[in-house]
């Protein structure tokens, strides 16, 4: 199989680089619009239409993977244009270009669909109600997805992602921990953190097993269930760092967006879809930090 995979030097897209050897039966095409100096890259507009098509033909793609996405939750909301068109045009973009080949499409999109008001876990039929700019242009790249007509697509909703890439709250509180007398973070914003490198394993299991034209959505978080003050305490502890880890109310940090309360995606579907064994987010957090 020919995989195009969008968005590769990003967190989930450098964890697929660095699993994608263990499948030497696939051809991963990794691009991207920036470059990496460590990593050969493919550059690709996603939001330019007759790039991503010729790219598709002339690569022969069998399935794309889209792990682009405007992830700056707080910024979204002033730079709405680029926003809409990363995360609301460019799926549709990539779909329509998989449905004219004869593709399928692995699309990520995030637990912000939701409005984080019902305190229990989400199952993948919930009603959506997103409260920000990111949320709803998630939301209508979700639909784009749907609507384009591919043979087969996958839609995979994530939350709190980590891994040792990029910029994420894993890294900063690390930092913070070792370097800062007190840290302040909130108590009252409870989800489930998820492992990048987790979330590569479960896509790769799911085109490795050959399930990827199993349509439908997908929830895929790591298992059990924290607050943000919970995961940097975690953090601080397995890190080594000396600062004291202080519960706040998410007041004290004032946000442009209305941040998920309680925000717990349900697995049940994507562990029995596709036989696919979630690891315990502490477990994770001691992988991605090599402990």
């Amino acid at each position: 199989m020919n995989i195009l995979v969008t968005g590769a030097n990003g967190q989930l897209g450098n964890c697929l680089r660095d699993r994608a050897a263990k499948y030497p039966d696939h051809r991963f095409i990794f691009t991207d619009v920036t470059r990496s100096p460590e990593v050969e890259t493919v550059y690709l507009d996603i939001t330019d239409a007759d790039a991503v098509r010729l790219i598709c033909q002339s690569e022969k793609v069998d399935l794309i993977v889209n792990c682009a996405a405007y992830t700056a939750v707080d910024k979204a909301e002033d730079d709405t244009a680029l926003c809409a068109l990363l995360n609301a045009k460019a799926p549709g973009i990539l779909a329509a270009a998989a449905a004219a080949c004869g593709a399928g499409i692995i699309h990520i999109s995030t637990d912000y669909v939701f409005g984080g008001d019902v305190p229990v876990p989400l199952k993948e039929d919930f009603p959506v109600h997103p409260t920000g700019v990111y949320g709803a242009t998630k939301l209508q790249g979700e639909q784009a997805v749907i609507e384009a007509g591919c043979s087969s697509w996958i839609i995979i909703r994530t939350a709190w992602l980590y891994s040792t890439y990029g910029k994420n709250f894993v890294k900063t509180m690390k930092e913070l921990t070792a370097t800062r007398p007190v840290v302040k973070v909130v108590f009252d914003q409870v989800g489930t953190p998820t492992y990048a490198g987790d979330l590569a394993d479960l896509i790769l299991h799911v085109i490795g097993s050959g399930q990827w034209t199993r349509t439908g959505v997908y929830h895929f978080s790591n298992e059990g269930v924290c607050s943000w003050f919970d995961f940097a305490t975690a953090i601080r502890d397995l890190s080594g760092g000396t600062a004291k880890v202080l519960p706040c109310h998410s007041d004290e940090f004032p946000s442009k967006v209305h941040r998920p309360a309680f925000s717990v995606l349900d697995k049940s579907k994507v562990k029995e879809v596709f036989g696919f064994e979630v690891p315990h987010w502490y477990e994770s957090l001691k992988k991605c930090l090599s402990i």
